[in-house]
């Protein structure tokens, strides 16, 4: 697995964590554990950070954009482990720098947790969550031209 997954694995691990606990649970300290527990070695710490704290900084925006994508899915309704993918692909579609994470990597990327993580029909909930907004922020001219993904880097 690439480093950049496994980071993106752990900061799911760790925001599941968290939300299981209703946001109450201390973040840092879980995060801090599972980095050392599951990723000994990584060289992706300041990447994984970036991503933690991006989800915390932007939760109420990101959750806005998942009620509005997703009406017929009420946010506490979905599956604790969608919920975090979504928030963690929306992060990286939306404010992650796009010269390290460009918009098809980001969606890629959380549809590749949505199968490894979640039920039988997480990937294709995912997707169509991401893609959907994706399309309303690139029909609202929020996203230009999308850079191809480079392999190396997630």
């Amino acid at each position: 697995m690439a480093s950049r997954q496994l980071a993106r694995s752990i900061v799911l691990q760790s925001l599941y964590e968290w939300d299981f606990y209703n946001q109450k649970a201390d973040l840092v300290k879980i995060a801090e554990r599972n980095f050392i527990h599951y990723g000994p070695g990584l060289d992706e710490i300041d990447f994984y950070w970036r991503i933690i704290n991006g989800v915390v900084q932007h939760i109420q925006e990101i959750d806005n954009l998942i009620v509005k994508a997703a009406p017929e899915w009420p946010i506490n309704q979905i599956a604790i482990i969608d919920r975090n993918i979504l928030r963690i692909g929306l992060y990286e579609l939306l404010y992650a720098d796009k010269d390290e994470v460009p918009e098809p990597v980001a969606i890629n990327e959380a549809v590749e947790l949505g199968k490894s993580y979640g039920g039988s029909n997480s990937g294709k909930f995912v997707n169509g969550v991401m893609g959907t907004i994706f399309n309303q922020l690139k029909e609202m001219g929020k996203i230009k031209n999308t850079k191809k993904a480079k392999k190396k880097k997630s």
